[in-house]
This record gives structure tokens, sequence and C-alpha cells, in this order.
């Protein structure tokens, strides 16, 4: 690796949990020094009387189509219903609609499940895609849709497909919650407002939330606000973590041509420098 294009030893907070891992060996690759900082947990939401009412109408025939959000999402679906209905079920419960993934998460999930996919969502994979895809190839008008939710609900999803004439029925599987162990986070976060930390990546929304969240609660809001917009160069995973971000007032240094974490590494490694921000 060419040093002048890799991070040259700069401190990179991570706040990616499931991913940490795999995205820390990426920024120490190309010559960062990782600083993990979990700042979420999926919860798998107990007793999903929605869950289950969506199986039974599945296997009932009552969707034309279903939007596979994410690929953890479909995971966690499939185990909350486990007692009631197999894995190796699966493709055969959604043979009789539509399926629609939304990018390669769901995808592979999908297909280790044995289930077709009829659409695929393409980059940068948010719902205005999804709404696009549709218009193109599957008008929704009369469609009764099932939409498998991630965290938390996507407003402008629903009312696109409702506003598009279709009869919504959403599936939550999970909530997003703050780490059970905040520590990390916070000890990463007053090293930000500390100058300590030269870099931050974003892979989600919610993360943007979260930092906020604890910073406010440790009272050091202020600091980290400035230090992220004087001093750290911010990356962002893609739009609607780059939206995220812009909507709390907070800066977006770079965002990599694809949505992915991997690309985000790399486009932060390689034109850091290019923003300004950090003085060597």
């Amino acid at each position: 690796m060419n040093e002048a294009s890799g991070f040259d030893g700069l401190r990179v907070a991570i706040f990616e949990s499931r991913m940490a891992g795999t995205l820390a060996s990426l920024v120490e690759k190309h010559g960062g020094i990782a600083i993990p900082a979990p700042s979420m947990r999926e919860v798998p939401i107990e007793d999903n009387a929605e869950a289950i009412a969506f199986l039974d109408q599945l296997l009932a025939g009552r969707f034309d189509l279903v939007i596979f959000e994410t690929g953890v999402g479909i995971r966690m679906l499939v185990q909350a219903l486990e007692a009631r209905f197999p894995a190796s079920g699966w493709g055969e419960a959604l043979a009789g609609s539509k399926i629609v993934a939304r990018g390669p998460k769901p995808v592979a999930v999908l297909r280790e499940l044995g289930v077709r996919i009829d659409l695929k969502v393409p980059e940068p994979n948010t719902w205005r895609e999804t709404l696009a895809t549709l218009d193109a190839e599957q008008p929704v008008k009369g469609l009764r849709v099932a939409v498998q939710e991630y965290g938390k609900p996507v407003p402008e999803l629903i009312e696109g497909l409702e506003n598009r004439g279709a009869s919504v029925t959403r599936v939550p599987v999970y909530r997003w919650a703050l780490p059970e162990d905040t520590g990390p986070l916070a000890e990463a976060l007053a090293r930000m407002a500390e100058g300590q930390i030269d870099a931050a990546l974003f892979t989600s929304a919610q993360q943007v939330e979260h930092v906020l969240q604890v910073a406010a609660s440790s009272g050091i809001e202020a600091p980290l606000r400035e230090a992220m917009t004087e001093r750290v160069v911010v990356g962002s995973v893609g739009p609607t973590t780059s939206a995220a971000l812009r909507a709390h007032g907070l800066p977006v240094d770079i965002e990599p041509e694809h949505p992915k974490s991997g690309h985000l590494v790399a486009a932060v490694a390689s034109e850091w420098r290019r923003i300004g921000k950090v003085r060597r």
C-alpha cells in the first residue's frame, strides 16, 4: 500500500457493532489505529405477535409482495418463528409472493433459505431506490405488501407504498438499543472531544443518534460537535447515514461511491488529507 494513500497512523473511531472487528482490521490494513466504540445492538422483539400474524397470513396466501429490508432481520424473523415453522420451509412459503430484497445482505440470507428473489433494490439501497424499483418493474397498486422492517420504521417507504395504492403490513422484528456496556463508546467520544481521535466512521443512521445520546449524557455534546466540525474527519457509509448526520448539524466529509463499509474505509484512508482537518 502506498503510505500517502493510507491513514498514516490516524486514530480512527469505529461505531459499528456487529462488524466492528472486520472494520478494525480494514482500518489497520490501511495504516490506521482502530478505536472500536460499539454504539448499538439489535434486540429481538419478544412475543412478537406481528411476526406470528405475518407468518399466518403468508401461509394463507394473503401477500402478493414481500419486501425484506435486512439480512439480520431475516435471520431474527426465522429464529423467532422456528418453534412454529422450520427454516427449511421458507422457500416454499414465500414462493407464492413476489420477493424484493433491499441490497446484498438480505439477498445472501434469502438465498441461504432457498427463497426465490424477484427484485433486487440497487445501490444505495434506500427507500427511494425501493420505490423506484417497484415503480419500474412491479407497480403495487392493489397489492397486499408485507415489509420486514429493521430497527425502526421507515415512514417514507410505508407512506410511499400506501400512496401508490398498496395495502401494507409492517413486520417489525427487532429494535435498536445502546450496547449493554457503553463504556468504550463514552471513552472514545471523550477522546474525540479532547482531540485524541482523528477520524470517525459512521455506518448507520442510528449510530448518529446513539453517539449524540451518549455524548449528551456524558456532558460533552458541545465539545464533541466542535471536534467533529473542526478537527475530526467524518466518514459516512451512504446517503441515509449522511442525511442523519446533516439533520443533526454534523458534517459529512467523505462518503464513498458505493455504500459499503469496505469502500468507506478505503475512501477515508485515501481522501482525509484533502479535507484539511487533521494537523500532523
